[in-house]
């Protein structure tokens, strides 16, 4: 991924007011970021720990959507799977997000969600770059989990889009 400043990341954003986009919090180590390892920029915000954001390039500039979460509560010895990048994690260490829905049908409170690592580091999983605690089944290379992570963020994208 390319990187992106402040001022895109905030204008990309499309399923909140222009008062949560602007209490927006950038993640920690923003300046540092591995950018040529994400498929995507997600974080969740240092100031408030229940709310995150994916921001995806797609085809015609940049798309960012504001998700939420509650606490995950203490880990538990079950394994769970990111919906995004198909990673196996404790249950604890996977979140359901849900984000409220663009335009008209998010004003009236529509929501969509799926299952994502809590983190929202799938980038660095699919490339070894984060540790994981659960055995993993998926031996396709990091090149071809990347293109099924692509393809499964932009069907989200498109959820809370439509």
């Amino acid at each position: 991924m390319e990187p992106l400043s402040a001022d895109e990341i905030r204008r990309s954003i499309v399923n909140s007011s222009k008062s949560q986009v602007k209490a927006l919090t950038l993640p920690i180590g923003y300046a540092e970021l591995p950018w040529e390892s994400l498929d995507f920029l997600g974080w969740r915000d240092p100031k408030a720990p229940n709310r995150g954001y994916l921001v995806v390039r797609r085809e015609g500039g940049v798309t960012g959507v504001a998700v939420s979460t509650q606490s995950t509560g203490a880990a538990r010895r079950f394994a769970g799977l990111c919906d995004l990048c198909n990673t196996a994690h404790h249950v604890s260490d996977i979140a359901l997000f849900v984000a409220r829905r663009a335009g008209k049908a998010g004003r009236e409170g529509n929501t969509v969600g799926t299952y994502i690592c809590a983190d929202l580091a799938c980038s660095l999983y699919i490339r070894g770059l984060k540790e994981l605690d659960v055995p993993q089944g998926d031996t396709a290379t990091p090149e071809v989990r990347a293109e099924r992570l692509a393809t499964r963020l932009e069907t989200f994208v498109q959820r809370v889009l439509n």
